[in-house]
């Protein structure tokens, strides 16, 4: 059984740091690292994110399985 409570992605200082440079061409103080690490979560759609990585991956609901199932019956009769 996978743990429920195991962490699928995360981002850390360092890769806020990369951004920073990149975009900014400086390293965030700490004061700022704050700043950002309080408000990057209310940019990130978790849902989307998890719902397009479920559809990249090609898992199929219930619903698309049987209908599949159903159509492949009705290929072979």
């Amino acid at each position: 059984m996978i743990d429920p409570e195991k962490i699928v992605y995360s981002f850390n200082i360092e890769d806020i740091q990369n951004v920073a440079e990149q975009e900014l061409e400086r390293k965030l103080t700490a004061k700022e690292l704050r700043l950002v690490e309080d408000k990057v979560g209310d940019y990130i759609n978790w849902y989307e994110s998890i719902l397009n990585a479920i559809d990249a991956s090609n898992i199929k609901s219930k619903t698309n399985a049987r209908l599949m199932k159903v159509k492949e019956k009705g290929k072979n009769s």
